[in-house]
């Protein structure tokens, strides 16, 4: 094994290879100025459904997908379970429990859960329907205004404060439509804001270190100007 050299450079970034510029305003802003939101999206146990069920839901979704002029993503994410809240919680009951057999039930059933967890590894999928915003997709304006959104900025960096909002407002309004429609097919959404997205694809690109070292919250974590 040869020992790195006292003048050996780090490689580059990781940051260097990846499509995302910044996450702000509860949206990802992409290196060529597009813009993308993500949906958190409940799940339906379709073999429970009577046929007629199961049939307005395949209906439902064959409209929604009809109804779409621009492309989405729909991803499944699956993890371990953190349970961590919920057993910080269980502590603090037992911890203000008067009654002695009380207190200790409590304890028995924190101490069964934490174990029922670690040793069965039980997994937790998540899904997501992530919906993008591409200023050459907005067809309210001609061609040449929308090519001029898109070859105005040299990079994400260079969008100005109207260029950014201009964005956030279409996208906005495609998520609140896209959540209406999954809404029809009697799936919950949640737009994740900035804090939930930057969790996201640091667990993303970073499975197992998330796993270890929990990200804190955004406010407490963001350097000083």
């Amino acid at each position: 094994m040869v020992s790195p050299t006292p003048s050996s450079k780090p490689g580059p970034a990781t940051q260097r290879y990846l499509d995302i510029a910044e996450i702000r305003d509860d949206m990802v802003i992409m290196n060529d100025g597009t813009v993308r939101s993500v949906l958190l999206v409940s799940s339906i146990n379709f073999a429970l459904k009577s046929e007629d069920e199961q049939e307005a839901i395949i209906q439902s979704y064959v409209t929604f997908l009809n109804g779409l002029d621009y492309p989405i993503q729909v991803t499944i994410q699956s993890r371990r379970m953190n349970i961590d809240s919920y057993i910080l919680a269980l502590g603090e009951q037992e911890r203000k429990t008067t009654n002695d057999l009380l207190r200790a039930q409590i304890g028995d059933y924190r101490t069964f859960v934490s174990e029922l967890v670690s040793l069965g590894h039980i997994m937790q999928k998540r899904f997501y329907v992530v919906l993008p915003y591409d200023p050459l997709t907005n067809k309210k304006r001609g061609f040449f205004q929308r090519l001029s959104l898109v070859l105005s900025p040299a990079a994400a960096a260079h969008l100005n404060d109207k260029q950014l909002e201009e964005r956030r407002e279409q996208l906005s309004r495609r998520t609140n439509m896209a959540a209406g429609n999954l809404l029809s097919m009697g799936l919950q959404t949640a737009r994740l804001d900035t804090q939930g997205l930057i969790e996201l694809y640091y667990n993303a690109y970073n499975p197992d270190l998330f796993e270890e070292e929990r990200l804190g919250d955004l406010g407490k974590i963001r350097t000083e100007e």
